[in-house]
């Protein structure tokens, strides 16, 4: 029962740890809204978390072994950060320093109203993982309790 207990703290455990990864890469969307020039030139190109799924070790004995659990549980983590290959968005400013010769300004990718709704699902699923880990904590101190 113990390693029951264990899996499910290490999948809310990497549950929260992917949600914080996507908002730290919203966060960083939203402050690079505006920015227009980068370091590699041109404007912000938004950035989007990949998750990918992963087999949840059983119990210590297994994690050196490597086996999967026999439970099939699955886990999440970062696959990878990706670049959002959607176009820029154009204004026509023809006073910005970053204008072109038709006065239109290549802005970043980035829709701050389209972040703020992914950081709410970030912070929503984040919580739920945070609740997940409460209620499997307080199973095992009641498992101990009733052991005693």
């Amino acid at each position: 029962m113990a390693n029951e207990l264990f899996t499910s703290m290490h999948i809310s455990s990497a549950g929260m740890a992917a949600q914080r990864a996507r908002m730290d890469v919203v966060s960083e969307n939203i402050a690079n809204a505006e920015s227009t020039q980068t370091k590699a030139g041109g404007p912000y190109r938004r950035s989007q978390v990949v998750f990918e799924t992963v087999g949840v070790k059983s119990n210590f004995n297994s994690v050196f072994r490597g086996q999967l659990s026999r439970t099939g549980g699955q886990t999440v983590r970062v696959a990878e950060v990706s670049k959002d290959p959607s176009p820029f968005n154009q204004i026509y400013d023809p006073t910005h320093p970053d204008a072109d010769a038709t006065g239109m300004v290549n802005m970043p990718n980035v829709n701050t109203i389209e972040e703020m709704v992914d950081m709410n699902s970030a912070a929503r699923s984040f919580e739920a993982n945070v609740t997940t880990m409460d209620a499997s904590k307080r199973m095992f101190l009641k498992a101990l309790e009733l052991l005693r």
